[in-house]
């Protein structure tokens, strides 16, 4: 039996959008939820955080801050290897979002002197998912570009699942201890991490807007996590207690490929996404018949011998799609217009095909390019704009940490030049103060 729906486009070249393979949910059951826990939280700040912790996590807390002593443990017992591997991967995605710096610049113009300053966020929070999977990874992508922003104070906010050190079973699974994943502690102690607080779901989104006894109010929280973290963001950034980057919820990848594919590895790379959730989205998109039943046939392998092979089927049963093309042309207007989280090209002139897609989290170019590069360790961020939104939206970098100021310094002379336009449009609009504010400087210096 196929694993992944067909949708032939050939022939067509309207907007394709709406027939794409994408999650559904019930966003207005999930909203009522997030609100509630908005509301608990902004009213009753860390017993609220208790009583969701014990309802969610089944996990009862007294104090809500990590210690030293534990995040100190939790690094002194990590594996060495696990260690070197979090020590380079940290290394390459800062010197990558060191280059993506946006740089200060100023310029004079008609004797008038303008520009912009980067200025970094007092306090920024950082959310690391811990539930099917655990995130050691998200700590390095969120905090890192913090540090290299330069942000005073970094909070980092995790729920309370994991189950004890990894040779005492957190790598196995079990019991949640109360503490999170100690694997997640140990990252966030060796970059540094000012405050570690065990807190998961929609409530440690507003915990950091908010602000409580144990957690700071922060300018800014980053980080991917399921639909009710990512709709707490919404909605907090749409109070304007928050800065946010983009919608990072459900995971996704597309496939541009054509005859040229390794079945067996675009097979692999769709069951690598797939392995996340329940709800990511596998879309392969070819103008090659032949192709889509080689990848159907090591999708066969690929299922069986991956370890969560129910969440798998699940997403590719749900989510799972190949969109067939006529012609690469074709193929790079569906790639554009589903915007994919993370996009892969495995065609012939690979580079040349995936600059001509405008839309996507981050592109993979080539065989040789898997999506886990980026999930790891190759510098670009993994927190990537999910569900279409890359179509306006980017990733997390350096620059989501901070905020441009625009300056202008005008001297008498040069308010003396642009004093005609200004008072034509003050006029315009009617506006005969903002005129005045001009014009008492003129009447100053004549």
């Amino acid at each position: 039996m196929p694993r992944l729906t067909v949708l032939d486009l050939r022939g067509d070249r309207s907007d394709p959008r709406a027939r794409l393979p994408r999650p559904r949910v019930d966003l207005a059951a999930a909203r009522a939820g997030v609100d509630a826990s908005l509301a608990a939280v902004r009213e009753r700040g860390d017993d609220a955080l208790r009583e969701l912790t014990t309802r969610f996590d089944a996990v009862d807390l007294a104090e809500l801050v990590v210690p030293d002593e534990v995040l100190d443990e939790s690094l002194e017992r990590l594996d060495p290897e696990l260690r070197t591997a979090l020590e380079r991967a940290a290394d390459q995605v800062r010197w990558f979002h060191e280059r993506a710096r946006p740089a200060d610049w100023e310029d004079v113009r008609d004797g008038a002197r303008m520009g912009v300053w980067h200025r970094p966020v007092e306090r920024a929070g950082v959310y690391v998912p811990g539930g099917k999977a655990v995130y050691p990874s998200t700590v390095v992508m969120t905090v890192v570009p913090a540090q290299v922003a330069g942000v005073d104070e970094i909070v980092l906010c995790t729920p309370p699942t994991g189950t004890g050190f990894a040779a005492d079973g957190d790598a196995l699974g079990g019991t949640p201890d109360g503490w999170p994943n100690r694997t997640i502690l140990a990252a966030a102690r060796l970059l540094g991490v000012d405050r570690v607080v065990r807190v998961g779901g929609a409530q440690a989104i507003a915990a950091m807007a908010y602000g409580t006894a144990s957690v700071p109010v922060c300018d800014l929280v980053v980080g991917p996590g399921n639909l009710y973290v990512s709709l707490a963001k919404q909605q907090l950034a749409a109070e304007g207690r928050i800065g946010t980057d983009g919608y990072a919820g459900p995971t996704e990848i597309a496939i541009v490929a054509d005859a040229t594919a390794d079945p067996h590895v675009v097979a692999a790379d769709l069951v690598a996404q797939a392995e996340h959730d329940e709800l990511a989205t596998a879309l392969l998109i070819t103008d090659d018949l032949a192709l889509v039943d080689a990848v159907e046939t090591a999708l066969v392998t690929e299922v069986a011998a991956t370890r969560h092979r129910e969440r798998v089927e699940a997403a590719l049963a749900g989510q799972g799609t190949v969109a067939l093309v006529d012609d690469v042309d074709q193929a790079v207007a569906v790639a554009e217009a589903f915007a994919a989280e993370h996009l892969e090209v495995h065609t012939a002139a690979a580079r040349e095909v995936a600059a001509r897609i405008r839309y996507a989290g981050t592109t993979f170019i080539g065989a040789a390019t898997p999506v886990s590069l980026g999930d790891y360790a190759a510098g670009p961020n993994h927190t990537l704009p999910t569900s279409g939104t890359a179509r306006f939206a980017g990733g997390l970098t350096t620059s989501s940490y901070l905020v441009p100021v625009n300056f202008v310094e005008y001297d008498a002379a040069a308010l003396r030049d642009l004093a005609g336009s200004v008072r034509a449009l003050a006029g315009s609009e009617d506006l005969p103060a903002h005129w005045r504010a001009v014009e008492v400087r003129l009447e100053r210096d004549a």
